[in-house]
């Protein structure tokens, strides 16, 4: 059996992948060919290249297997994200926003940002990396800009709240969010579901409104990512 790439439907830039054993996967399209990220596979198809897509290693590929409703990225789209680490998951934002979109990259620590800046943006011009704490939006706001969707994945006990603050800053009205929520980086007391609410009491309160909460088990324990859209003036 040769392998298949066809449009995942309602997913724009996000395939699926018949393997040759006829299993399935997702994929997005290889902004830069030739070139992996974390050891993914590249498969060439038609006249393309594909990066397969590892729910295991990505909260987003995850989400989209455990029946995300829709992935508020798109080509040609600005977003920020928050918590790029390594570029994993922001490489495959990269590929589907494109060469007319562009993606931010927050990054606390120095040795992730260095493996995004040689091994992921070094090969994809629409990506920019910015060493910067995500609790304190004001210190590169003079390096992003508007933006049409957040994407916060933060080991940080504030996780809503610093997507509040930059969404103040830097989110469109009418733009979107997704928020992966890890209850043990914030509590490890409480029961996640307590964790999740209180953490989605503090979008709703800043303006956002909720369209999906997916648990992310069994690709990654105690998670959960929040679907919203930022609607300050309702």
């Amino acid at each position: 059996m040769s392998v298949k790439v066809e449009p995942l439907p309602k997913f724009d830039g996000v395939y699926r992948v018949t393997l040759e054993d006829g299993s399935h996967r997702i994929a997005s399209k290889n902004l830069a060919p030739g070139k992996d990220v974390y050891g993914e596979r590249l498969i060439k198809y038609a006249d393309a290249e594909y990066r397969v897509w590892d729910p295991y290693r990505s909260k987003i590929a995850a989400a989209i297997l455990k029946g995300l409703k829709m992935l508020p990225i798109r080509a040609g789209y600005k977003v920020l994200y928050l918590g790029a680490a390594s570029g994993t998951t922001a490489s495959h934002v990269s590929d589907i926003v494109g060469e007319e979109g562009h993606v931010f990259c927050i990054e606390f620590a120095p040795r992730p940002l260095k493996e995004l800046v040689d091994n992921v943006c070094r090969y994809r011009p629409n990506m920019s990396p910015i060493l910067a704490d995500a609790r304190l939006p004001e210190k590169y706001a003079n390096m992003v800009e508007k933006v049409d969707m957040i994407y916060c994945d933060v080991a940080q006990p504030e996780q809503a709240q610093i997507l509040a603050d930059n969404a103040k800053i830097f989110l469109k009205k009418g733009g979107w969010i997704m928020l992966a929520i890890k209850a043990r980086s914030i509590d490890v007391t409480k029961e996640p579901s307590e964790i999740y609410k209180r953490e989605i009491a503090i979008l709703e309160k800043n303006g956002f409104q909720i369209h999906q909460v997916i648990h992310l088990e069994p690709y990654d324990k105690d998670h959960a990512m929040i679907l919203a859209q930022y609607l300050p003036d309702k």
